[in-house]
């Protein structure tokens, strides 16, 4: 193996893969990459057995061939090096990098030892969706995944009908759904299914999608991967067993009081009252007596007290004053700033239900979260 390629090009092929290389003592080979040169092209892939991604970059062959070797050590020197033209070529199992004013070595174990990059069994149907609607979609519910014994919750839902495609995530607290419709992709797929994707596969699409957001996302899914494939990287992973939790029960059906009020003030409110919180991140929704202002109040032991009065439209139907609500602060933000709309409704009955957080304009997305109890 021996090519040429431009600093910047390795750069972008490694910053594809470099999350996925992990300590393994029974497989220490999972802590290398694959670099290889054939017909034109240069690929690099990574494994961690659970999730793979391989990536082309472009460069000038010399000779084909191919090597895996240590991803920290070679993306180090990579990073550190100031020529913009790199040298790289296989001796004697050796990787040598050269440029004008520096060269190394790095010992490397031959190809065949690595993992075996697995393929979709079926690629004859599949959905096609622009990048960036697909990363606006993913990253939208993303903070709701949970980490918990129950392996279902440690990923999203991907709920294909022939309509539209619902991806949704909870943490068992708080739950998130985005609608996209059949009119912002293209499928063939023939039958209905639904398979949860590891968060980790999610957060690796994301960052590929952030780099590529003009593009198209081609998927494809077998009984137990799916392939995400833009125009150079492949991201292929295994899908969590199990059933997803039946969340539509905790989805409030109506509210008792409906409220609207500015995203950017809530927002502002919500950091502020954080600065007065204890472990538990706990904040207080009050209700003015007029009923067109909300009351943010947040307090700890051992820094004082928050008060934040925001305007806001409220209506209601409850027969008494509004009980006073407590929310986890983080998990509220985590909801609206995903936000688009200038407005924020808010949809709240007693205060032990879940809240409804949405836009006023946007009906494909929604946020339920579980107030904490007084």
């Amino acid at each position: 193996m021996k090519f040429i390629i431009l600093k910047k090009n390795l750069k972008d092929g490694l910053r594809a893969i470099e999350k996925i290389t992990t300590d393994n003592l029974n497989l220490p080979i999972l802590k290398n990459f694959l670099i290889e040169s054939f017909d034109n092209k240069i690929k690099l892939s990574a494994t961690n057995l659970e999730l793979a991604i391989t990536t082309f970059i472009s460069g000038k062959i010399i000779e084909n061939g191919g090597i895996t070797v240590p991803l920290g050590v070679f993306s180090a020197i990579i990073n550190n090096l100031q020529s913009e033209r790199v040298n790289i070529e296989l001796k004697n199992n050796k990787l040598l990098i050269k440029t004008d004013n520096y060269g190394a070595e790095i010992q490397g174990v031959k190809k065949e030892e690595f993992p075996i990059i697995p393929k979709i069994t079926d690629d004859q149907f599949y959905l096609e969706i622009n990048n960036s609607i697909l990363k606006n979609s993913l990253t939208s519910i993303i903070d709701s995944v949970g980490v918990n014994a129950r392996p279902e919750f440690n990923g999203i839902l991907f709920d294909y009908q022939s309509t539209l495609l619902k991806l949704a995530a909870t943490d068992s607290f708080r739950l998130s759904e985005k609608t996209i419709f059949n009119t912002q992709f293209e499928s063939n797929f023939n039958k209905n299914f639904k398979i949860i994707i590891p968060a980790k596969t999610i957060f690796e699409c994301i960052k590929e999608l952030q780099n590529n957001e003009n593009g198209k996302t081609i998927i494809y899914v077998d009984s137990s991967q799916i392939l995400f494939k833009t125009e150079n990287t492949e991201i292929i992973s295994r899908l969590i067993s199990g059933e997803f939790p039946q969340y539509q029960q905790i989805i409030p059906s109506g509210a008792e009081t409906e409220i609207l009020l500015g995203k950017n003030e809530l927002i502002n409110a919500l950091k502020l009252a954080g600065i007065f919180t204890d472990r538990l991140n706990e904040i207080k929704f009050n209700f003015q007596k007029d009923l067109k202002n909300i009351e943010i109040f947040s307090h700890s032991q051992s820094l004082g007290e928050n008060k934040y009065l925001i305007p806001a439209k409220i209506k209601s139907s409850a027969k008494n004053a509004i009980p006073e609500t407590i929310f986890n602060w983080r998990f509220f933000l985590d909801g609206i700033k995903n936000i688009e709309s200038e407005n924020v409704f808010i949809g709240l009955n007693s205060p032990n239900k879940p809240a409804l957080i949405k836009s006023p304009e946007d009906v494909s997305w929604f946020y339920v979260l579980m107030p904490i109890k007084g």
